[in-house]
């Protein structure tokens, strides 16, 4: 269950790093002048989230890797839909509420389905 955990902390963190990777122009100007430097550093250092995270599940699953997929997909509906919210005022509507309850049901399908 250790492994699970840290694979699904992984590619949230991961999640979190692409987002301030792509979004992070629209918050900070020197992330909108400095898009090559961003990309090199933060893609490295968020590929290594993501290997090790799919790794982690991985093992856990037995070598599966569409568990992975789908918590990693979750992972990143999840923290978009709040950093888009808490950092660029968008609201969570309907549309966005349905699509986070998807994930999370995705989540517990990965999680509890044995």
């Amino acid at each position: 269950m250790r492994g699970l955990l840290l694979g699904i902390a992984c590619f949230l963190i991961g999640q979190t790093l692409i987002w301030f990777q792509t979004n992070g122009q629209f918050i900070n100007e020197w992330a909108k002048n400095n898009t090559l430097i961003l990309s090199v550093v933060g893609g490295t250092t968020i590929s290594y989230f993501f290997i090790n995270g799919t790794r982690l599940i991985a093992e856990h699953y037995d070598g599966l890797l569409w568990p992975g997929r789908f918590l990693g997909f979750s992972m990143g509906i999840t923290s978009f839909a709040f950093l888009t919210w808490y950092f660029m005022g968008e609201g969570l509507t309907i549309k966005t509420w349905v699509s986070l309850g998807l994930a999370l049901c995705l989540i517990c399908v990965q999680l509890f389905w044995k």
